[in-house]
């Protein structure tokens, strides 16, 4: 790609009338925008970062400044700055980073959401006989279900259902391991979904002591590290997840530097204080779909069969293989 294929971010000219070729310009830009020659001074704009600090010190104001003279061509999605992001990637290979804080426009998602349960199943004809909840079971559902009926109209289930998970509000949190995020952030977290009625994940992080008031809406996660993974921890989540494939974040495996593993991480994580958390890319123990079916049965028997398991994958197009 020629330096020539990216438009000028400003365009610097020099009023030649106006100059008289004092090259303050020149003696004062850190940047090789401009050069002597001669009699004349030339000016180089891809250079120019617009820090003014020519047009303070020039003494017959010849210089001008213009922002993006020639731009892209318009678009919802590629941007000027997206362009331009990808193209200084691609020449660097390095990622672009910057400090705290973010210059554009961040949408509140959660300002944004509307639940809308006409949206999940018809509306009520008569809502007074017939009203509308948000409230979720998540698990497995039994093909029929068998009633015995007693002839005072009692009746019961003799159907063996599986444990679900009730959710009064159909959003859950996902995993973010202790560690990764701070004990503060989590005991937030669990705090924030015990009031709505629904749950959080812990990530591969384990299970802090503090958070065991609020078990009956956390889940547990076995991920390929198995960090924190006891009996003590399976049995006190409300359900058990299997991660297979990435969530919150892109790739694969994960990595906890040791600076981070402090005294309470290194307890809850079961690993040496600052030593780093690695989590491999695979579950050491499983490579076909009955090593899987091994691990969810081993869990489910761990747990005397009462908590729900399940097991997150990436959406990706052969999900079903």
């Amino acid at each position: 790609m020629s330096i020539g294929s990216i438009p000028l971010r400003f365009k610097v000219e020099l009023d030649t009338e106006r100059c008289m070729n004092c090259g303050r310009c020149v003696e004062n830009c850190s940047y090789g925008v401009f050069r002597k020659e001669d009699t004349k001074i030339d000016v180089n704009s891809r250079n120019c970062v617009a820090c003014h600090r020519c047009l303070a010190f020039c003494p017959r104001d010849a210089i001008s400044i213009y922002e993006k003279p020639t731009d892209y061509r318009s678009h919802p999605v590629w941007t000027r700055e997206i362009r331009e992001a990808v193209f200084n990637q691609a020449k660097t290979g390095k990622i672009i980073i910057a400090g705290m804080g973010n210059v554009l426009p961040y949408p509140m998602i959660f300002d944004r959401l509307v639940l809308d349960a006409c949206q999940v199943t018809n509306p009520s004809i008569d809502p007074l006989r017939e009203p509308m909840e948000l409230r979720t079971y998540i698990g497995k559902k039994p093909a029929a279900l068998s009633v015995k009926e007693y002839p005072n109209g009692d009746t019961d289930l003799l159907t063996k259902l599986a444990p679900n998970l009730k959710l009064e509000t159909p959003i859950m949190i996902g995993h973010m391991s202790y560690g990764a995020i701070s004990l503060n952030a989590q005991t937030a977290l669990a705090k924030a979904v015990t009031k709505m009625g629904t749950f959080m994940g812990t990530g591969e992080g384990g299970l802090h002591e503090s958070l065991y008031p609020y078990q009956s809406h956390i889940i547990v996660q076995v991920a390929s590290g198995r960090f924190g993974v006891d009996i003590n921890y399976l049995e006190r989540g409300a359900a058990i997840e299997i991660k297979i494939g990435q969530g919150a974040k892109p790739g694969i495996g994960g990595h906890l530097p040791g600076e981070k593993v402090n005294a309470e991480v290194s307890s809850t994580r079961m690993i040496p204080e600052g030593s780093d958390a690695i989590s491999p890319a695979p579950h050491h123990d499983i490579y076909s779909i009955e090593d899987l079916k091994q691990l969810v049965h081993s869990l489910k028997e761990a747990t005397e069969w009462k908590k729900p398991v399940f097991v997150k994958i990436a959406a990706v197009h052969n999900s079903a293989a």
